[in-house]
């Protein structure tokens, strides 16, 4: 994706190119099959779903939406979503979510990565929340957690970095909905643990080998499928 003249211009595949991906089914399928795929291009060739689907599906308010198959992918529980890759979006299959946590959290609970003094005060705040709630939306988190005019600063950075660490993930899209129950507006994020979502013995089933183990392993899954790795 690049902006030109102020918009943003998809680089995917053509509309009649017989290998894109054109459902949210074959986007899960494909996303299992390679184990973890950036939403956007980057600067490794073939890695991310813009890549393999048709430029002009994005935002056309007439074909399937590559955006919208968000919300439907994330509903099977295979996949995670969130911002992953260089703090920017994409999906990680259930399989892989250990490795990836062992390597972001450097084997730390959030617990003890704060006690350690390794984690701010402002994602303590946010994580907090969890005590006593499964899922919240980020309109939720932002007023829970003292964000916003007068308070605490930089919200949506602190909530990618969560993600960057594996402590959150994007668990559901919901609209906003009327006194009369009707939806309106855009899809909002709801936000839940990994933890929550497939257990904490799963989750944290990759603490027991080195972190840059665990970071060397995705290396090299990255450079057999693509021929080179970027920034992870």
């Amino acid at each position: 994706m690049v902006k030109q003249d102020g918009y943003w211009i998809m680089e995917g595949l053509s509309i009649d190119a017989p290998e894109r991906i054109s459902t949210a089914q074959e986007l899960e399928d494909y996303i299992l099959e390679v184990g973890f795929l950036p939403l956007f291009k980057n600067e490794v060739a073939g890695f991310s779903v813009e890549e393999h689907t048709a430029a002009k599906a994005w935002w056309s308010g007439e074909l399937e939406d590559p955006w919208d198959w968000r919300m439907k992918v994330i509903k099977s529980g295979k996949i995670a979503y969130g911002k992953f890759f260089n703090k920017k979006a994409g999906f990680i299959a259930k399989e892989w979510f250990p490795v990836f946590a062992n390597y972001r959290r450097d084997g730390y609970d959030f617990d003890s990565l704060y006690e350690e003094g390794m984690a701010k005060q402002r994602c303590k705040k946010i994580m907090d929340l969890y005590e006593n709630e499964k899922i919240i939306s980020s309109i939720a988190i932002k007023q829970k957690a003292g964000f916003g005019k007068g308070g605490e600063k930089n919200f949506e950075g602190i909530l990618t970095e969560l993600q960057m660490q594996m402590y959150l993930t994007v668990q559901d899209f919901q609209r906003k909905r009327s006194k009369k129950g009707k939806e309106y507006g855009m899809h909002i994020g709801y936000y839940g643990t990994p933890e929550e979502l497939w257990g904490y013995d799963f989750v944290t089933s990759c603490y027991k080998e080195a972190p840059e183990k665990s970071r060397e392993r995705i290396v090299q899954f990255i450079k057999a499928k693509y021929g080179t790795c970027g920034k992870i």
